[in-house]
């Protein structure tokens, strides 16, 4: 696990992005830890987390042309990576859309620089792939492609009871593009331990990732 990873930990815990309980999931699961992107909600806060965005895509080493962020969320996660990237000497376009067209003014659902090249998406997770799906037709209507998607915490959970393969895996094979986490569930474990966080929890975690975890990733 590289320092950033560790650092992106800590700051979810630190905001209570990432806590433990029980907690119902839209899947209809019980988890015993939840991650929330919407509490990275000060500038401080903003400002690390980009950096954590930006460190997994230079290690990833993925290339590409303009940085586009979904709405909702994606769009301030898109816009800070910009900002962490370009202190790096990685300076691109960014781009996001708008739920519905704006009929004055430029009008239209894009805004910021054009969508052409190689794409990058950034957002907090993927849960089912619909958000993903949606972005990829919006960046073939502009005659673009897709570099990969970058997301904040891969929970390495299957799809569905049926499904051997989680919903990243399921939309990297559908799009043949990578799916760039900054930490995965593992990495959480991992770190928990490390810090000698309550076994309790902990256990409780495994076995949840021991129960719907995806095939190896």
């Amino acid at each position: 696990m590289q320092q950033y990873q560790r650092d992106f930990i800590q700051l979810a815990l630190d905001h209570q992005v990432l806590c433990f309980g029980d907690f119902t999931l839209k899947s209809g699961r019980r988890s015993p830890y939840f991650f929330n992107a919407g509490r990275f909600h000060t500038g401080a806060a903003l400002a690390a987390l980009g950096q954590a965005y930006a460190e997994a895509i230079l290690a990833s080493g993925v290339e590409f042309d303009v940085i586009f962020g979904p709405a909702y969320k994606g769009i301030p996660l898109g816009a800070v990576t910009a900002v962490a990237l370009a202190k790096k000497g990685v300076d691109k376009p960014f781009c996001y859309n708008r739920k519905e067209a704006k009929d004055h003014g430029e009008g239209g659902t894009l805004v910021g620089a054009p969508l052409v090249g190689k794409v990058l998406i950034i957002d907090d997770v993927i849960t089912a792939g619909t958000a993903v799906r949606e972005v990829m037709q919006i960046i073939s209507e502009q005659g673009a492609e897709a570099a990969g998607v970058v997301i904040g915490l891969n929970r390495q959970e299957r799809a569905g009871e049926d499904c051997e393969l989680s919903a990243i895996q399921k939309v990297e094979q559908q799009y043949n593009i990578p799916v760039i986490s900054i930490v995965q569930l593992d990495h959480i474990i991992s770190y928990l331990k490390e810090q000698s966080q309550d076994s309790g929890t902990v256990k409780k975690i495994e076995d949840y990732r021991q129960r719907y975890g995806a095939a190896a990733q």
